[in-house]
């Protein structure tokens, strides 16, 4: 009877070991004078209230619009090995200073399965409250897209309606004459390549002009 419930029992305690999360704790700061003690402390402290085993990566020394940081570096590839569970932060901030970056990693947190909380802001998706927060700032970071999107669309409009050339200027401008001898020198057997030399520019430029009428006028002087 005794070994029946000694098998038993050894399942749910497998279980149990097998659900203790695997937190990433993230700190950073900006210089090397500064200290990440206050920052440890509290996330180590926030990770033993939720039965969380802390694995700590720390940047000294790192700002935060850098994103070539060698403690992230390290979380973002334990990350993808499934070495982490959850990722914690102090505050957005010390993670990522721009929301592109911000909405980067926690995509890619989403995609693999892994939360992210931060301290500071109160963020947990764990919570649906924090899925929410997440959903709200990927939509407002879409309809920052679509507006920039929009102006670069309205702003070259404008420009044309105003008769200005769109798109990259020619290396250089030539000529009609310049434009003639291109032509005649090539009608006389001259390669692409020696015209592209003789006249300073690309093989591309030249096999534009001899293909395109409209081409020439574009970039004549």
């Amino acid at each position: 009877m005794g070994k029946v419930e000694d098998t038993e029992e050894a399942p749910d305690w497998e279980e149990a070991v097998s659900n203790v999360k695997r937190a990433g704790v993230y700190v950073r700061v900006s210089t090397a004078e500064q200290e990440t003690d206050l920052q440890e402390a509290e996330l180590k402290e926030y990770c033993e209230r939720r039965g969380w085993t802390p694995i700590l990566y720390c940047d000294h020394g790192q700002s935060g619009a850098k994103q070539d940081r060698p403690a992230l570096n390290s979380l973002l590839s334990d990350l993808r090995k499934r070495k982490i569970d959850v990722v914690v932060v102090w505050a957005l901030d010390r993670l990522a200073r721009s929301l592109k970056q911000l909405l980067s990693i926690s995509e890619e947190c989403r995609l693999l399965g892994v939360d992210l909380v931060s301290l500071r802001q109160a963020i947990d998706t764990t919570l649906p409250a924090g899925r929410l927060t997440f959903q709200i700032l990927g939509a407002v970071a879409e309809f920052e897209r679509e507006l920039l999107r929009d102006r670069v669309k309205s702003g070259m409009a404008q420009a044309r309606r105003a008769g200005k050339r769109i798109g990259r200027p020619a290396l250089r401008h030539f000529s009609p004459g310049e434009l003639a001898r291109i032509r005649s020198s090539r009608t006389q057997g001259a390669s692409v390549r020696l015209l592209a030399k003789d006249f300073a520019t690309t093989q591309w430029m030249i096999a534009k002009l001899l293909g395109s009428p409209e081409a020439a006028e574009s970039v004549a002087a």
